[in-house]
């Protein structure tokens, strides 16, 4: 079957469902009309959706004429709090929420993805779990669907992203290093209240968190192997009552991210000296929780990799393939992938000739629409390639 040729077909289907759910962007855990609407789409493709209790998004599937084995793709739903700036005629009708990563893109390509390999049922071995994912940005979504079965008899997983960095209409499919690991810290520096005319009197916990930040740079910038890719943010920093007062108490919150699994394993230990070092010599006490969330995503597996590699050189040819640089952000798509053969692609929007050249997670983000059919193309491929090469 002529997947090309089919998708650009549906092209216009397709853009038309990307511009549904962009009007109608839903924070993380809270996609709930979006489900709604994606059940109705699912069953009018002539699938029964799988639904959840207790947490938006759903699945569904769909079984091959032959044996062979399972293939899950996956679409992330949500989207940002974000006051939407692009001017577009389909954009968001919710006040300070926006479709700024491009989700709503996942989703349209996805159903795209599902109605072709629909069509070619008959020429599919084994099936595919189609995954409609709740509240990636949170870090915290895949591992509920996990929880809840969605692994269970798959035998590969695959993930696509639309990308603001990456030149349009290209597919980024190469082997190795896609994006970084993301854990989170929080840090509680304790100090002594006093006057701010009698410093002697107290402990000033602001001085000694902004040491604990310096610390935490220079191990980044000098602890650190610079051939690792390592990134530690600190991104809130709260303390203080009023102008005059020694602040008692500060509290910082951040996210360390590597490729380095290693490095990953020993953070928590590093970061503790370093945290109460600095704390220590200004007087003070720090506290450090460090919560685990989310392995890198490496395409290292051969099989998939050679899968994914040959179904976009099928579809597009060596043109319209291209090698990005991994990437420090994180998706918990790679929670997936620790457990099952992964591959996560990227597909390119910048194209500034045109007015696309705002990134992820800007207001101005958005996509060109005709590269769509591109993403559901690939991974229909996909699920037939590789159930074809079992």
């Amino acid at each position: 079957m002529d997947i090309r040729s089919l998708a650009g077909e549906l092209s216009p289907w397709i853009i038309e469902r990307r511009r549904f759910y962009h009007r109608r962007p839903e924070l993380s855990f809270r996609e709930l009309e979006t489900t709604r609407a994606l059940a109705e789409d699912v069953r009018a493709l002539g699938l029964e959706p799988i639904l959840f209790e207790d947490l938006p998004g759903l699945t569904a599937e769909l079984e091959g004429a032959k044996p062979g084995p399972r293939v899950l793709l996956r679409a992330d739903i949500d989207a940002l709090p974000v006051q939407e700036a692009t001017g577009l005629p389909f954009a968001s009708e919710t006040y300070g929420v926006m479709h700024a990563c491009g989700h709503d893109a996942h989703i349209a390509m996805l159903l795209g993805a599902m109605r072709l390999l629909i069509k070619a049922r008959e020429e599919l071995r084994g099936s595919v779990r189609f995954l409609f994912q709740a509240g990636e940005e949170t870090g915290k979504g895949a591992q509920k669907y996990i929880d809840r079965g969605v692994l269970d008899g798959v035998d590969a997983a695959f993930g696509l992203h639309v990308w603001g960095t990456v030149d349009a209409p290209l597919a980024a499919v190469g082997p190795g290093r896609r994006m970084a690991s993301m854990d989170n810290f929080r840090i509680t520096v304790t100090g002594k209240q006093a006057h701010g005319a009698a410093p002697q009197d107290g402990r000033d916990a602001i001085v000694a968190a902004s040491a604990v930040v310096l610390a935490l740079q220079t191990f980044a910038s000098r602890r650190n192997d610079p051939l690792n890719p390592f990134v530690l943010t600190v991104g809130t920093f709260h303390g203080g009552a009023m102008y005059n007062i020694i602040c008692p108490a500060v509290e910082l919150t951040g996210s360390v991210r590597t490729y380095s699994r290693q490095l990953r394993e020993t953070l928590p230990g590093e970061l503790e000296r370093i945290v109460q070092s600095a704390a220590v010599s200004c007087g003070c006490e720090a506290k450090l929780e460090f919560e685990r969330l989310l392995p890198p995503i490496i395409n290292d597996n051969e099989r998939v990799n050679s899968a994914v590699y040959g179904a976009a050189l099928r579809l597009f040819g060596p043109e319209g393939i291209t090698q990005a640089p991994p990437l420090m952000s994180s998706d918990d798509f790679s929670l997936l992938a620790a457990r099952v053969p992964g591959y996560y692609a990227l597909l390119g929007t910048r194209d500034a000739a045109r007015g696309f050249d705002a990134v992820n997670h800007s207001e101005r983000f958005t996509v060109d629409e005709d590269i769509l059919w591109r993403g559901s193309a690939l991974a229909a491929q996909f699920a037939l390639d590789f159930a074809g090469e079992a």
